[in-house]
């Protein structure tokens, strides 16, 4: 009853309470015995037809009494306040809409059955939120949406630049997306601007200082200055006057809940009680099939009613006709009733009403005024009986009442509808210069400006050595995959520079499930690579498809226990090869090779029983292929295949190849 009663909650509340009721802090309602309540007005869309056998009652829960098992809405509730929820394996989350819209959408449907989504959504455009706000979703995310029943909506704050004086100004939050309050989003800022270290941790980790940085470079003071008067004002004072506003609202919508997202499932429990997602047009148009049953069955028990009251009425008149006869047929006879029926023709119920009504009730005066309801009754009987008969005059009657409902409980839009662009989250500016990311073996990071640093001049700590040296940019990803086959993606402008020995991977990424460093790999994020692992299965992805925002990563590739991930290769040419570690070498087309964002991917090589694939490469259709390995009595071996050489090699995929001469264990491929 609390949350019916929240006008922040439901678009047209239910419930008028007088007392705390909550607010939209998240402040709990008082105690029921300090809270009065009473149905609004508009509560009588649901209930004013209860009472006239429109829809059938059932035992509710204990058996103690009779609950509705549907309530006979006049308009579909559904859509104007939405429902938000969790049952036993599904949820719902269906937006508030306006009355005016949805009534508007649902009289078009009843004049034109075969009318489409896109015909709806002239009328009914977009979710209209009791908060306000704005819906800044582009046209064709709101249409999927409604055509599929299931998808997301993107909300932003309402605000105002409020200029003062020495061209000052400050902006002033009046509205704010669905479900989220003042205290959140101070609450937000509060979090950015004083970061709390993660448990375990010392110190806040480089992103939260550089979004401390970037906010508080641009916010001076925030404050609620939220009332009666003004359900949301939340000030916003710059840091400076000077300052692009756009930009300083850029910073808060990408790091708040200024702007958000709401999702949309329109999951519901329909006429024949199962639960189902089902489109927009698909809604309106069970609510009009139950309108349609609702008000024939309405009209029936008006119609038994009418019929009822006219019997007893003609009765009453032959009474009325026979004063004289009816008084001496009752004074004579031991049982009046009896006598009646037979002296008058009239039916035990007729008969029953002239005993017991009262002989002023047969005065002149009352004839008439019997007349007069008889004539007024057999007008209405008419009239129910013509709209049973005629399904033009009950659609007539259906549109005539959605309209009057509309115009006497119907309200102007609130969310204002403006497809904007997404902010893309404002960050400070990193130069573009190139870096060189090393890498050791026990998964210490750091970086270097410049390319074409000599190993040799790099030092490691005792016990440690250099694992991967990667000559890549300040403003590409560096991709991160553990041994579990998850993607990690770390910052190379955040990496620890100079000539120390740097920061351990760990403190950077969250490894799950005991994930150690398997492979690092750092390049344009449109670069094109052929990740493989030992179990001889891979695929072609873009470097983008791998990254992520979140430091506990995403599932990347997809392992075999046992399997190791192998040294990406970025795709320069048209053939991929493949060499086994028993020393055999395939090459075959790229073409057969799958893309795809992730998971196992395709056989690449075939591979005897316990044997494993030990590297592969994409090399240029004119380069040598390089393979290094160990060969007979450990000695290291290198293999040149100029572009002439590999033909021999070339097979189709998933073949098992070539053996290499001299025969090599291979361990690096280019």
């Amino acid at each position: 009853m609390v949350r019916v009663a929240q006008d922040f909650s439901l678009r047209y509340p239910l419930v008028d309470g007088q007392g705390n009721f909550g607010s939209r802090d998240g402040d709990s309602a008082a105690a029921m015995r300090y809270t009065e309540c009473r149905l609004t007005p508009i509560a009588e869309l649901l209930l004013a037809e209860i009472d006239r056998g429109t829809v059938d009652f059932i035992p509710n829960y204990d058996g103690a009494f009779e609950e509705p098992q549907l309530m006979p809405a006049r308009l579909p509730f559904v859509l104007l306040n939405g429902a938000s929820g969790i049952a036993v394996g599904m949820a719902t989350e269906i937006p508030p809409h306006n009355m005016r819209e949805v009534a508007e959408a649902t009289c078009h449907l009843i004049r034109h059955p075969d009318a489409g989504l896109d015909d709806i959504l002239a009328m009914l455009p977009a979710p209209d939120f009791p908060g306000g706000g704005q819906l800044i979703s582009s046209p064709e995310a709101i249409r999927d949406a409604y055509a599929s029943g299931r998808g997301s909506l993107r909300l932003r704050a309402r605000w105002r630049i409020e200029e003062l004086a020495r061209a000052q100004w400050r902006v002033i939050v009046e509205e704010l997306p669905h479900g989220v309050s003042a205290s959140q989003v101070l609450s937000e800022i509060e979090t950015l601007t004083n970061p709390q270290p993660r448990a375990g941790k010392k110190e806040g980790s480089q992103e939260q200082k550089n979004l401390k940085q970037l906010v508080l470079g641009v916010l001076d003071t925030v404050r609620d200055e939220s009332s009666d008067k003004a359900p949301i004002r939340i000030v916003l004072e710059p840091k400076s006057s000077r300052q692009n506003r756009d930009e300083f609202m850029a910073v808060l919508l990408a790091h708040t809940s200024l702007e958000t997202s709401a999702s949309v499932n329109m999951t519901m429990i329909g006429r024949d009680g199962r639960p189902q997602q089902k489109h927009l047009v698909q809604i309106l148009q069970e609510w009009i099939d139950f309108r349609y049953v609702t008000v024939e069955r309405r009209t029936r028990h008006r119609l038994d009613e009418v019929d009822r009251r006219l019997h007893i009425l003609e009765g009453r008149m032959i009474a009325f006709l026979h004063i004289e006869e009816v008084i001496r047929v009752i004074r004579e006879s031991d049982e009046p009733k009896p006598a009646l029926i037979a002296a008058f023709g009239l039916t035990e119920i007729q008969a029953e009403d002239i005993l017991e009504i009262r002989l002023r009730q047969l005065a002149r005066l009352e004839g008439f005024k019997i007349e007069k309801e008889l004539a007024e009754l057999k007008d209405e009987h008419a009239g129910l009986q013509h709209l049973l008969d005629s399904r033009p005059a009950m659609t007539k009657l259906i549109l005539k009442e959605i309209r009057d409902d509309a115009k006497k409980y119907g309200d102007d839009r609130r969310t204002l509808i403006e497809a904007v662009a997404p902010v893309a989250p404002a960050e400070i500016s990193v130069p573009d210069e190139p870096v060189t990311v090393i890498v050791s073996k026990n998964g210490w990071v750091r970086s270097r400006q410049g390319h074409g640093i000599d190993p040799a001049g790099i030092g490691y700590k005792a016990g440690d050595f250099g694992f991967a040296l990667i000559e890549t940019r300040t403003i590409w990803p560096l991709i991160v995959i553990d041994s579990n086959g998850r993607a990690y993606t770390v910052k190379v402008s955040e990496l620890p520079g100079g000539r120390g020995d740097g920061a351990p991977i760990a403190t950077l990424v969250e490894f799950q499930d005991g994930g150690k460093l398997a492979q690092v790999v750092g390049d344009t994020p449109e670069s094109v690579y052929l990740f493989a692992q030992s179990g001889g299965y891979g695929f072609l992805c873009k470097l983008a498809n791998a990254t992520t925002r979140q430091r506990t990563g995403k599932g990347f590739m997809t392992l075999d226990k046992g399997d190791k991930v192998l040294t990406p290769a970025k795709a320069h040419g048209d053939w991929i090869a493949a060499a086994s570690e028993q020393g055999r070498l395939l090459v075959f087309p790229r073409s057969e090779m799958k893309t795809q964002s992730g998971g196992r991917g395709v056989i690449v090589m075939g591979l005897e029983d316990k044997e494993a694939l030990a590297a592969v490469a994409v090399p240029a259709d004119d380069a040598v292929l390089t393979v290094e390995g160990i060969g007979r009595g450990s000695k290291p071996v290198r293999l040149e295949y100029k572009p002439s050489q590999r033909e021999p090699l070339r097979h189709r995929r998933a073949r098992k190849g070539t053996t290499m001469t001299p025969r090599v264990k291979p361990e690096r491929m280019y």
